[in-house]
């Protein structure tokens, strides 16, 4: 009543994880252009220190900023292949399938267990009657 938010202002449970979702897949491409900036800014650095200015001469590898910007590279391609081609194929359908798959084997096996356990209530129910029949000419069976 006194409230400044209105109720029907609020979203509901699905549109609420599209945006939480969608989030994410944000801030997985900010950090990727991060990741691309800071690679740039950073191999730039490395082409400087080595031939320029003559640091890391007497390394046991004589161009190794080649190799730390090459080896720098595949791990950005890494990210950006995790980023673009990955959650894609292993994205959240993915995983709502993959969760709606055991939930269905969970339910299933709870099903079954609980058959048994009726299948043995009532087992252990037809006993105890047979041994309480005053008319069973038969003595009651021993566990």
């Amino acid at each position: 009543m006194f409230s400044k938010t209105s109720k029907k202002d609020r979203i509901d449970p699905e549109q609420r994880e599209q945006y939480q979702y969608a989030r994410a897949r944000v801030n997985q491409k900010k950090r990727l252009m991060l990741h691309f900036i800071v690679f740039l800014a950073g191999s730039v650095i490395l082409i400087i220190i080595n031939p320029v200015l003559g640091i890391g001469k007497d390394f046991f590898i004589e161009n190794w900023f080649v190799w730390a910007i090459l080896i720098w590279a595949m791990l950005f391609l890494v990210h950006l292949l995790n980023v673009f081609l990955m959650s894609k194929f292993m994205g959240k359908e993915w995983e709502d399938r993959q969760i709606e798959k055991l939930k269905a084997k969970q339910e299933a096996r709870i099903a079954e267990l609980e058959k048994d356990v009726r299948k043995e209530v009532i087992s252990e129910e037809v006993k105890k009657k047979k041994s309480l029949d005053p008319m069973d000419p038969l003595p009651p069976e021993e566990a």
